[in-house]
């Protein structure tokens, strides 16, 4: 009786565990267009002009950078996100840390904490792309590219 409940056992275990390679391997040759390698970055001319790519892969992203306080005031990607090839000050991160933010703005986390609490990030109240700046802020706004998405 216990040999034939090991078979399906074993036949199940299998299963599941190609099924888990399979995912890893779909993953790794699904998107080879639209990850961020470290590989492509080595260039000179590259390394910090992360808008010219991000604006054809993730036009979105790139646009809401573009309208929001960061990119009116040319803060560049590096800053917060770390170098993809993970050297440098900052190590690479898609979403930066509260301690990210805090070396620029430590003074304004230490005000909305005392008057808010302690939040698990500053993306809770602040999402970190899209907050654009309005009004005549905006229209004076001068940074190194211009683009309007369709």
């Amino acid at each position: 009786m216990a040999r034939l409940l090991k078979k399906p056992l074993i036949i199940a275990l299998a299963a599941v565990i190609l099924l888990v390679i399979g995912f890893f391997v779909y993953i790794q040759n699904a998107f080879t267009g639209t990850r961020c390698e470290a590989a492509k970055h080595l260039d000179a001319d590259m390394i910090g002009d992360c808008y010219g790519c991000h604006l054809k892969v993730t036009p979105q992203v790139a646009q809401d950078w573009y309208e929001s306080k960061h990119g009116v005031t040319l803060v560049r990607c590096q800053v917060c996100h770390g170098q993809p090839d993970g050297k440098g000050a900052v190590p690479f991160k898609r979403v930066p840390g509260v301690e990210v933010c805090a070396a620029c703005h430590g003074l304004a986390i230490d005000k909305m904490t005392a008057l808010y609490g302690k939040r698990n990030d500053c993306s809770t109240c602040h999402p970190y792309h899209a907050r654009p700046i309005h009004g005549k802020v905006y229209e004076n706004r001068q940074a190194t590219t211009k683009t309007v998405l369709e």
